[in-house]
């Protein structure tokens, strides 16, 4: 057996762990990242946010790249959701703290955009080895040291390290080592049938790229322009109908058809002229497991799991790369701060830990509150989908994911009290967007009463420090998130004590 030492060791080259291993990189330290498979290749999860675009990006040292891959923009999303059957939109450019030249976000070909991603942390000092499949780490004396690891030729590798970052999604294989479970969410059990058309038509302009999701009566449908001509189209439907959607691909395509005919506005988008893609990487369609869940633990000494190797929530508002970069810079800032000697790992890790909970906590409630305001309630799906049929066993499982044993989190309250407060948060996001009034404006520019809703608000917060950060860089100075809490370094690679 082969055996090295890097300070820090990342599984899995996706956007989570090329993140934390280039911000890690940058301070000097000496990084490993190990992949599983050959780059590029093919993931889900293809719509960013301007955070990611405008903050992680720029810190990263990718956005000229980024604009040279030539990505579609989206000023926003489009929804045909709720009580009104008219189509309106979430704009960007209507936060009043992320509005002006960069509010806006890309589609992207995951296979094209986690390839920079990789890429990039390469060309900025991180060692990284494809066809390295992580099998198990290494413990000693209560904390993780290591990782052993298979490469393409079968021979076993030890590496050793100050570090490991669990960034190898969800069906990771070494999670479990962090210890706690991982806990499922009642309200989000749907599964994802998805593939790909060419030649469908797009929104009015300005919004040609934006993110279309239509509610019908079993679910709801996401419509992504990733090119001028290539479309990517997913139906989200309850788990309990996954007899229909898992035989082979005929049942699938029969499935897929019979969910678009019964959504008029991305059956109406298609029209006669779209044919779906049946060769290639495309060619294929697809079934994911989209449930909801989070660990109870985020990391122990040595080890943190960053991305789906930690959460995952929903699709429907595109929340799956930002939560993963966004775990990576917490988790790179929680590693430098301790390699450098400024924090001690237990206050590191409880900022890395408190933060992302409370992010992941934010993000249920958006979504939980956002399924809560469609009028359709007649069919099964949207019934199991009202948060107020939360079931107290399942409340207390969400209250205790979200709280977390040592994140710090003060804002434990009773399950009762949660859906009081979900409800409260579909009613106020219903009536904002009630409020609009003549939701056929091409663009949505009057969509500006959802910033007055506190849920709304608490979603931003964060991704607007980001991109706040990526677009001033050490000239931005941020408050404590977290009662107690820790600050970014100048250089928003670590954590500092608030002055």
């Amino acid at each position: 057996m082969k055996n090295e030492s890097f300070d820090v060791v990342v599984v899995g080259g996706g956007p989570g762990g090329s993140t934390a291993a280039t911000l890690v990189a940058r301070r000097g330290h000496r990084v490993l990242l190990l992949e599983k498979e050959t780059f590029p290749r093919y993931q889900i999860g293809e719509s960013l946010l301007p955070a990611t675009v405008h903050g992680i990006c720029r810190l990263l040292g990718v956005e000229e790249e980024m604009e040279r891959a030539a990505f579609t923009r989206k000023r926003g999303g489009s929804f045909r959701w709720g009580t009104n059957p008219v189509p309106w939109n979430f704009l960007f450019a209507l936060s009043p703290e992320i509005s002006g030249p960069t509010s806006y976000a890309y589609q992207v070909e995951r296979m094209k955009f986690d390839e920079i991603l990789l890429r990039n942390a390469a060309a900025k000092g991180v060692e990284v080895r494809e066809n390295a499949a992580v099998g198990e780490v290494v413990e000693d004396g209560g904390q993780v040291t290591g990782v052993r690891y298979t490469d393409a030729d079968g021979e076993v590798h030890e590496v050793s390290a100050r570090y490991v970052i669990d960034a190898s999604g969800n069906r990771t294989r070494i999670s479990a080592a962090v210890g706690g479970e991982r806990v499922y969410s009642e309200h989000f059990r749907n599964l994802a049938l998805f593939g790909y058309f060419e030649g469908g038509g797009r929104l009015p302009a300005p919004d040609a790229g934006n993110i279309l999701c239509a509610a019908f009566d079993e679910g709801w449908i996401w419509y992504i322009p990733l090119s001028d001509t290539l479309t990517s189209v997913g139906a989200v439907i309850s788990a309990t109908r996954a007899q229909e959607i898992q035989g082979d691909q005929a049942a699938r395509e029969k499935a897929l058809r019979g969910f678009l005919d019964r959504c008029e506005i991305v059956r109406d988008l298609l029209g006669p002229d779209a044919a779906r893609v049946t060769e290639g990487t495309y060619g294929e369609l697809r079934v994911r497991k989209d449930y909801s869940y989070a660990n109870t633990r985020f990391w122990r000494p040595g080890m943190a799991l960053v991305g789906d190797a930690a959460c995952f929530i929903d699709p429907v508002f595109s929340t799956g790369v930002h939560l993963a970069t966004y775990a990576g810079l917490l988790a790179a800032r929680a590693v430098n701060s301790v390699l450098g000697g400024e924090l001690d790992e237990e206050r590191a890790f409880g900022e890395f830990e408190g933060r992302y909970r409370r992010e992941y906590k934010v993000f249920y409630e958006f979504l939980s509150s956002f399924y809560d305001m469609q009028g359709n309630e007649d069919g099964y799906f949207w019934k199991a989908k009202k948060v107020t049929a939360f079931d107290t066993t399942a409340m207390e499982a969400f209250v205790t994911l979200v709280g977390g044993v040592a994140s710090g989190e003060t804002a434990l309250t009773a399950p009762a009290e949660m859906v009081d407060r979900f409800g409260a948060s579909a009613r106020s996001l219903s009536e904002a967007v009630e409020a609009t009034g003549d939701m056929t404006t091409a663009s949505g520019e009057r969509m500006n009463h959802l910033f007055g809703v506190p849920v709304v608000g608490d979603v931003m917060h964060e991704m607007n420090e980001i991109q706040r950060r990526g677009v001033l860089g050490s000239a931005t100075r941020e408050a404590p998130l977290l009662p107690g809490g820790l600050v970014p370094t100048a250089d928003g690679l670590g954590w500092t004590e608030p002055a």
